[in-house]
């Protein structure tokens, strides 16, 4: 069975690769990994027959394949494991334990559920005490004497915890803050915040009516000169006893607080604000039709990127001891005022018969918003008296890491990256170096690449790793003096656990599985590893590993069914395939039927999948983002299909220029790679290049539809699953990195748009569009439909969904979706 396969397939996998780019050093890389004692469950337990593999199969209810391990974490004391695992047949996940020193796990109860729920806990200074939140309310736990204490029960939130430098432990709770004693309890409010204008005892007479009744009724006056009085007695009472809560500061009316962070030396705050903001307008809505009260539902979603506005954030500093506040400007940042887009705008100006005139004028600057970030844009220092903030231009050009000069009441610039295209809205983890108030460190692209740095302030940055590869998830040793982070440093679709040491020290490679290494953690005693690995039969499991590069991964759970793993699912080759482009190759997954002859007399007929979100990778050596289209190749394979799944460009892994061959020309560069894949797999795998069809979801729908409307004739036919035609329609934060704004740069939405391009259809077409879509409208379908129609296009047709949203929900949904991409490709590519 194909289903034999351990983990150091690595030197197959890269040799498969080389073998298009005459590259041998990463082969020999791969060949001098020892293979591990982790060969995969699924051969040691599949079964020896198994029955035809169907679409419904496929299509029904995932728990059929596994009930992955996630959100894993270590115990406390470093003795065991806890983790989710969803319940079989349900939505709900369930939290379990599993010792080390045991075989078997068991599940948490309900009511001892919060003495566990540490995962996102911080640490006080000596480690001694681990405080966490559990459904809103605070808890602390003593590592010492292993007891947990609870500091709040109540309906209000906590948030935002920070232990002070006096011991105690500070909490948010909506726009005020508190620090509690964790041992007496003793809690007191240090400071709050208020979105308005400090209101007056006494205010000025706003027009000659009001002025003059107070110049002429006494007893105005009199009211008037009380409510002054009371109102100063307060303030002076306020100022000097110290048993009250401190006065609110006053951020300003019509005002709404977009971050807020308070010095582990409680002392100062740093404060984000900006004009109120909605993420949609009065008229954003989609109609659903199958609302349970039977009636047209009209759901609010989120506004177009075309009616977006600039925005800013107004960064200010608090003193807490003097009540004092000021608002720092942006006028230190290089490039605070350039205008970034002048190119871009003039290019559109002229083809309008228009002349740009470029100014230097301020940019609109906001807290950079990374989408993966586990904390917040503002770091302090463990004292509390250093800050810095990552701060990002609104037309994405731009991000700056500064430090605050608290004294002198400004920012001072520490890195700028700028970037041509955007700035990558990941890989933008920074920090302080634990116990170094000088120094920091973060993750840049600058060289190509999301590398990690590390730099005193006002001194030159020192690069900790470099080459062909991409950083992800940096994690800080207990000690403060490692980095551990996952790579792709062996091969681009091979990720293993390195670290790497501020004192120069070359990184070191800690795991060796050749699959996809993810989700890892440290133990609490510094000595192993936590982590969660896959590989391409194996969906993600838990693993332990002695922290060496010698040591052995252990793994710890066991979730894949008996039913997935009797099925002989095919074992995808990936394959560099050379680009006519670009000097980097095409990582592209290739699916062989089993009994595949490269000399048979009739060829296969072929599909390309397109994997969906853009910047993603789906060409690598791990469980496949779609474990439902992995499944469905095999399925092809065994009706006689070769499969193709290309990481194109645009995707991730790869580096800035492989993501940014996109910008301003969404569809262009990445139908340029389905071409290539194309014709090297007419030369190279015995496919008949006119019966290739292709399907993809979401932005892979997007590209099927620019293949087929730009490329007439490149395939047969193509499925376009909830896609984009009109990136005006779709969101700010994703489309206006790439295309910039429409108003700025109608050009590339015209070019980028499918909904531009329909007239060039001339194979089958297949449309599946979810309606309750509240990420790709279902609109986009409706009007790309009639342009169809009023182009008098026949060869197409639509398949509407009226209960699913963007991932569908209902294996009836995905069964009925994948029998019309199926029939498809059976009509028009036999």
């Amino acid at each position: 069975m194909k289903t034999k396969f351990t983990v150091s397939l690595l030197a197959a996998f890269v040799a498969a690769s080389c073998a298009a780019t005459d590259t041998p050093s990463a082969a020999q890389t791969a060949t001098n990994a020892p293979a591990q004692v982790l060969q995969l469950d699924v051969a040691e337990n599949a079964q020896a027959t198994a029955g035809a593999l169907t679409i419904e199969q496929i299509m029904a209810d995932q728990d059929w394949v596994a009930r992955s391990p996630n959100s894993a974490y270590w115990m406390a004391d470093g003795s065991g494991v806890l983790y989710q695992q969803k319940r079989a047949g349900s939505v709900v996940s369930d939290w379990f334990h599993l010792p080390l020193d045991k075989d078997d796990a068991h599940k948490i109860p309900l009511e001892k559920l919060h003495n566990y729920a540490y995962n996102d806990g911080i640490y006080n200074a000596d480690r001694s005490k681990l405080a966490y939140t559990f459904e809103g309310n605070i808890f602390v736990r003593d590592l010492q004497q292993n007891s947990v204490m609870q500091l709040t029960r109540d309906e209000a939130r906590q948030s935002q915890l920070v232990f002070l430098t006096d011991g105690r432990l500070a909490y948010r709770q909506g726009n005020d803050f508190f620090a509690v004693d964790t041992e007496s309890g003793r809690t007191e409010q240090i400071a709050a915040l208020e979105t308005r204008a400090k209101p007056e005892a006494v205010s000025a007479p706003k027009d000659f009516v009001a002025r003059e009744q107070v110049d002429l009724i006494e007893f105005v006056q009199s009211e008037r000169r009380n409510r002054q009085e009371r109102a100063d007695y307060k303030a002076q009472l306020s100022a000097a006893n110290s048993s009250l809560a401190p006065e609110a500061f006053y951020l300003g009316n019509n005002k709404q607080i977009v971050a807020a962070s308070l010095s582990p030396a409680g002392d100062k705050m740093i404060v984000a604000i900006t004009d109120p903001q909605s993420w949609r307008d009065d008229g954003d809505i989609m109609p659903n039709y199958v609302a349970e009260d039977g009636r047209v539902a009209a759901e609010k979603v989120r506004r177009r990127v075309a009616d977006a506005k600039p925005v800013s954030h107004q960064v200010v500093l608090l003193d807490l001891t003097t009540g004092e506040q000021s608002t720092v400007t942006y006028n230190t940042l290089p490039g605070w005022d350039e205008d970034v887009l002048a190119e871009v705008k003039a290019e559109n100006h002229a083809a309008e018969g228009k002349t740009y005139e470029s100014k230097a004028a301020p940019r609109p600057i906001t807290l950079m918003q990374d989408w993966g970030w586990r904390e917040g844009a503002i770091r302090w220092s463990d004292s509390g008296n250093n800050a810095v903030v990552m701060l990002e231009a609104w037309d994405n050009k731009d991000r700056w890491i500064a430090s605050v000069d608290f004294a002198g009441k400004q920012l001072v610039n520490q890195h700028r990256l700028h970037d041509e295209a955007w700035i990558n809205y990941t890989h933008n983890e920074f920090d302080f170096v634990p116990g170094d108030e000088q120094a920091i460190w973060f993750q840049s692209e600058e060289d190509g690449y999301a590398h990690l740095y590390h730099k005193r302030l006002g001194g030159k940055q020192v690069q900790l790793t470099q080459g062909k590869f991409v950083t992800e998830n940096p994690t800080l040793s207990a000690d403060g003096k490692q980095l551990y982070f996952t790579a792709n440093a062996k091969h681009p679709g091979v990720y293993e656990i390195y670290r790497v040491s501020f004192d120069g020290t070359a990184m070191e490679q800690l795991t060796n599985l050749d699959g996809m290494v993810s989700g890892f953690e440290v133990s609490p005693t510094g000595e192993e590893l936590l982590f969660t690995y896959s590989n391409a039969l194996q969906p993600n499991e838990l693993y332990r590993q002695a922290l060496s590069s010698d040591a052995r991964a252990e793994r710890l759970t066991s979730t894949v069914t008996e039913a997935f793993q009797s099925f002989d699912w095919t074992v995808p080759e990936v394959i560099a395939v050379p680009s006519s482009h670009v000097d980097d190759p095409i990582y592209t997954r290739v699916y062989y039927p089993e009994d595949y002859d490269a000399e048979r007399a009739e060829q296969y007929p072929a599909v390309v999948f397109i994997h969906g979100a853009g910047y993603l990778q789906n060409a690598h050596a791990g469980w496949s983002n779609y474990q439902r289209e992995f499944m469905f190749h095999t399925f092809l394979n065994q009706q006689g299909y070769v499969v193709f799944d290309l990481d194109y460009r645009g995707s991730k892994g790869y580096g800035r220029d492989w993501r940014t061959a996109i910008y301003r020309q969404m569809g262009t560069p990445e139908v340029e790679d389905l071409m290539d894949v194309v014709k090297w797999a007419g030369a190279n795998t015995n496919v008949d290049t006119e019966r290739m069809g292709t399907y993809g979801g979401s932005y892979g729908g997007f590209l099927t539809f620019m293949a087929l409307f730009k490329e007439p004739g490149l395939f047969k036919a193509g499925a376009a699953l909830r896609p984009v035609s009109d990136w005006a329609h779709y969101n700010t934060g994703y489309t206006s990195n790439i295309l910039n704004l429409p108003d700025d740069d109608p050009i590339a939405y015209r070019r980028s748009s499918p909904i531009y391009f329909t007239e060039g259809l001339e194979d089958a077409l297949l449309i599946n569009s979810p309606m309750v879509d509240d990420n790709v409208f279902f609109q986009d379908s409706v009007r790309l439909v009639q342009r169809l129609i009023e182009h008098e296009k026949e060869d197409f047709e639509t398949a509407i969904f009226p209960v699913e949203p963007h991932g569908f929900r209902q294996p009836s949904s995905w069964l009925d979706e994948y029998r019309r991409i199926y029939k498809l490709f059976e009509t028009n590519l036999k």
